[in-house]
């Protein structure tokens, strides 16, 4: 029997080393589950429990991995679900090749059952490609093509494979007029900064006295040029938020997340510097930049799209940024004044007893930064961490503490919620040897977290390291909106919208075979880590934490905590809650006895 269109569209996907596709299935797609059967499940297809989730499984995939995602589903509703998943994709600059089913050509334009106008559809999203297979000479060229796309321009791209199209014989494109061959593989290749502009950027970071460097995922792989760099320039270095895992936390020179989630020190950095040299990032909220006429800035990124548009950069240099740091390096001068260095490593060492002592202030019932605290301490040098879009983020932010060899990620632009547990599923497809770690909102579990526990209990025995953790805020309250209502709007909490169902996040796991842990006191948190890190299979830890506990912004002072207090304390029926706490957490950063 003559090999069809799905047929080789799977042997395609195998030549270029794709593993798994993450997938729903549908009739739309009929043909490639028949060519799946026949291909004895290779690419393996990886049954998520929703289109949506199947898309971020394999954005999380792509993220841990730095190769290319691939997920699949259905025409009509199934593609239709794929789009949140492609757009935090889009949004985050990460490969992934969604591949999409359509009604047979025949009824194409006939407003047949699931009809969709998918090219308009995807025509956003995966605007750098979207393409659709009309007949089988056309196959190779446009899954190369999308492919290759995806992985130059760190972007999602979508081929759509119409039903009928998928069931024909397969015919190559002949050496012959308007057919167009393809062929596989890609040696990707780096691209050199400007000499003169990297000469420029180079006499403006030896003029400045306080040098800051901002670093984003462009600067992953650049540990070694980056921390040589801040040694030279006595500069102390904060990360975005998509950039966490870029330098570890243990350095002392690194001062931790930048932005509203945040660290003191951080902002104190920007706030108090000369100079500004970012690094791969494209981190969007100016106001936790210096002001504009404050200081030099040196701007280096991958792509002249991405560049010069955050704050008024003297110098654009558009480089890969290993390639630009090592251009750079050789022509700075170290600095003999060290006093900048020394109050940026004496704010770092001062950030942390803080995060220590508000981590462990008492709470009703649990301090949510205790869990991030408590993971700290225990954290595998090799472990995956993944965090959900809410208040979770915050912690994760300012109190997972990066050592090692240590990668994470979230929903950094797009900031949806749900991605947390299919992350960390998509991760350990990407490195099935490491453990991998969710921290997910209670709300983010309800919304779509708890289906994909199933979806773990199904395929845990296929990793050689069987550890995943799920660890759950649980808090019966949409918090992080909750918090975003009393300090921006000056509105108590809406309790229609922001209260929670209770839901035995632990029973649900323990029926699925998972170990399950009730946490809901605060010396249980570390040992539940603990037993959940020396698990022989995945674990959910339920922990029920305190929704009154604020996340305060680096910037806020303590008359502006007060305040916010002050606006909201008539109407909001947990107002004595987070006044108290809300004091008690900014109060630790006066407290006698820390640096500085």
């Amino acid at each position: 029997m003559a090999d069809t269109v799905a047929d080789v569209l799977l042997a395609r996907l195998r030549d270029w080393n794709v593993g798994q596709v993450f997938a729903y299935p549908g009739d739309g797609i009929n043909g490639l589950l028949g060519a799946w059967g026949r291909a004895n499940n290779q690419p393996q297809f990886v049954q998520a429990r929703h289109e949506e989730m199947a898309a971020f499984e394999a954005v999380g995939y792509a993220k841990f991995s730095g190769r290319v995602g691939v997920c699949a589903a259905t025409s009509g509703p199934g593609a239709v679900h794929l789009l949140n998943g492609l757009y935090d994709a889009k949004l985050d600059h990460v490969p992934v090749v969604a591949l999409v089913g359509q009604t047979n050509r025949s009824a194409m334009g006939g407003s047949y059952q699931q009809e969709i106008d998918l090219q308009t559809l995807f025509k956003d999203v995966c605007s750098d490609y979207v393409q659709t297979c009309m007949v089988p000479q056309q196959l190779p060229n446009i899954l190369d093509r999308a492919i290759r796309v995806a992985m130059t321009e760190k972007a999602p791209t979508c081929l759509i494979i119409p039903a009928d199209v998928q069931e024909l014989p397969y015919e190559p494109p002949e050496h012959a007029f308007k057919m167009v061959p393809s062929s596989l593989g890609i040696a990707e290749g780096t691209i050199a900064p400007d000499p003169a502009g990297v000469r420029r950027a180079a006499d403006i970071l030896n003029a400045g006295e306080k040098v800051a460097l901002l670093v984003g995922q462009g600067a992953r792989g650049c540990a070694a040029e980056l921390t040589e760099l801040a040694d030279l320039l006595g500069a102390g270095v904060a990360k975005a938020l998509l950039g966490k895992d870029v330098l570890p936390d243990d350095l002392p020179f690194v001062t931790g997340s930048i932005g509203l989630l945040g660290t003191i020190p951080s902002y104190e950095l920007m706030m108090n510097c000369d100079t500004l040299l970012t690094v791969g990032s494209n981190f969007p909220y100016t106001q936790f930049l210096p002001k504009f006429d404050q200081a030099r800035g040196i701007q280096i990124d991958r792509s002249g799209s991405w560049i010069g548009m955050r704050y008024p950069y003297e110098v654009n240099l558009v480089g890969d940024a290993k390639v630009t740091l090592q251009a750079l390096l050789p022509l700075l001068q170290r600095k003999a004044d060290r006093s900048w260095r020394e109050k940026i490593e004496s704010n770092v060492g001062r950030w942390w007893e803080i995060a220590e002592r508000r981590a462990m202030t008492d709470a009703d019932p649990i301090n949510p930064m205790r869990i991030a605290h408590e993971l700290s301490e225990r954290l595998p040098a090799n472990a995956m961490v993944a965090s959900d879009s809410g208040s979770a983020a915050n912690w994760y932010a300012r109190h997972v503490k990066f050592r090692g060899e240590v990668r994470g990620s979230l929903s950094g632009t797009l900031a949806t919620m749900g991605p947390g547990v299919p992350y960390a599923i998509g991760a350990k497809w990407a490195h099935p040897d490491r453990p991998s770690i969710a921290l997910v909102g209670d709300g983010a579990m309800q919304m779509n977290g708890m289906a994909e526990l199933i979806t773990i209990s199904r395929y845990w025995q296929q990793w050689s390291d069987p550890r995943l953790i799920v660890a759950i805020l649980h808090n019966d309250d949409l918090n992080q909106v909750t918090w975003e209502m009393r300090a921006m709007e000056g509105s108590p909490k809406f309790v229609e919208s922001q209260s929670l169902p209770d839901v035995d996040f632990a029973g649900f796991a323990r029926s699925l075979g998972l170990v399950a842990l009730h946490v809901d006191k605060p010396e249980q948190v570390g040992p539940a880590w603990e037993e959940a890190l020396a698990a022989d299979r995945p674990a959910v830890l339920d922990v029920r934490c305190d929704p009154n506990v604020p996340p305060i912004p680096p910037h806020a002072t303590f008359e502006q905590v007060k305040s916010m207090a002050g606006a909201v304390l008539h109407g909001d029926e947990d107002a004595r809650g987070f006044i108290k706490e809300g004091i008690k957490q900014k109060a630790q950063q006066y407290l006698p006895g820390t640096k500085g």
